[in-house]
């Protein structure tokens, strides 16, 4: 399989303010990317821009990936879909079978020049296929190895099979994301493979690549994405130590259950975010508002979030931002620093200024 070119200028993923200090920081890193789906490619897609040569090991099947969201056209001419050319750009592509000698004499050959492995298996299957510690350590002893579950590798649930939506609900995130009604939601971003999985699989591996250099010796990191989400879980953990028990859904401080914090509609039916959470930006918010009176009716100042006073206050500012448009509203704002900002569709984001090449 060749290097994978996106072929789309849509796919590019917008540039951010640190990249071009970053882009050859990991020049001369070489990573082996048996990971599949999500997490683990975006994981490996970070370390490719940010110089590593990445060596993606896919099944003679193909990930999976490669089939979703794709077009008819692609479907006929055999080429992968949108999501799998966005997480594999940039990284060298080559099937292997490693149900057989060859295909795992051939990856360890690749991983005795490898700095690092990273593989989203179930615990165990490495091992089946003849691939365990001891064997990767003999072939480079200096090889870092992170493997990427949904559980982790030991424990009642290693086993268990999953995914993003299973692991949020599993370490109370989920139960967390709902409206102020209380009805839960499912975010179209994929909290647990991308946070939990992708994020901290990068802070693990880059600490102990940097222990490897150091000392010689390679590790093993074991990332479950449910234990990693539970630990990102503070804010919620923080409210029930403070109070004793969970707040309702969309009642917390962070969740909508504080005025200042929170997504009002407009009068055509887009949305508008309020996030005061410092009373300066409050009180400028509500003096911009015309509603000086609102100033102090706010959590620093004694307001209960999800209380029924807070409640009313919810309720006439979703009024008083339905009188309005967006746009309207938007230029009343712009002059003003109170953490207002209209809720964008994804297209709408691609092409605003802050994402716009510079």
């Amino acid at each position: 399989m060749p290097t994978l070119n996106p072929g789309d200028a849509a796919l590019s993923l917008p540039a951010l303010p640190g990249d071009a200090m970053m882009h050859e920081a990991l020049a001369g890193l070489r990573v082996i990317d048996l990971t599949q789906l999500l997490p683990g490619p975006f994981a490996t897609m970070r370390l490719a821009q940010w110089g590593a040569e990445v060596i993606k090991i896919e099944p003679p099947s193909g990930d999976p990936t490669r089939r979703f969201w794709r077009s008819a056209r692609e479907h006929r001419n055999g080429e992968p879909g949108p999501l799998f050319r966005v997480l594999n750009t940039g990284k060298e592509l080559v099937a292997v079978n490693l149900r057989d000698d060859a295909g795992r004499a051939e990856l360890l050959e690749l991983i005795s020049s490898a700095s690092l492995l990273v593989e989203g298996f179930r615990p165990g299957v490495m091992a089946r296929l003849g691939l365990d510690r001891a064997t990767l350590l003999q072939a480079n002893p200096r090889l870092v190895h992170c493997a990427i579950t949904g559980y982790g590798q030991t424990g009642p649930w290693a086993g268990r099979a999953g995914h993003d939506l299973n692991y949020m609900a599993m370490s109370g995130v989920l139960d967390q994301v709902a409206t102020v009604a209380g009805e839960m939601a499912i975010p179209n971003l994929q909290v647990a493979d991308l946070l939990a999985g992708a994020q901290a699989a990068l802070s693990a591996m880059l600490a102990a690549l940097w222990s490897a250099q150091r000392h010689g010796r390679g590790r093993f990191i074991d990332i479950s994405m449910t234990h990693e989400l539970l630990r990102h879980h503070v804010a919620a953990r923080a409210s029930l130590v403070a109070n004793g028990q969970m707040p309702p859904r969309g009642r917390d401080l962070l969740s909508g259950g504080a005025p200042c914090y929170g997504i009002y509609a407009t009068s055509e039916g887009r949305h508008l975010v309020v996030a005061a959470l410092e009373h300066k930006f409050w009180s400028a918010l509500c003096h911009v508002l015309g509603r000086p009176q609102w100033a102090d009716q706010h959590w620093s100042r004694g307001q209960t979030p999800g209380s029924e006073e807070a409640g009313l206050l919810r309720e006439e500012m979703a009024a008083l931002f339905a009188t309005r448009s967006s746009a309207q509203w938007l230029g009343i704002f712009d002059a003003i620093d109170c953490c207002v900002t209209p809720v964008l569709r994804l297209d709408e984001a691609l092409a605003h200024p802050l994402f716009s090449p510079r």
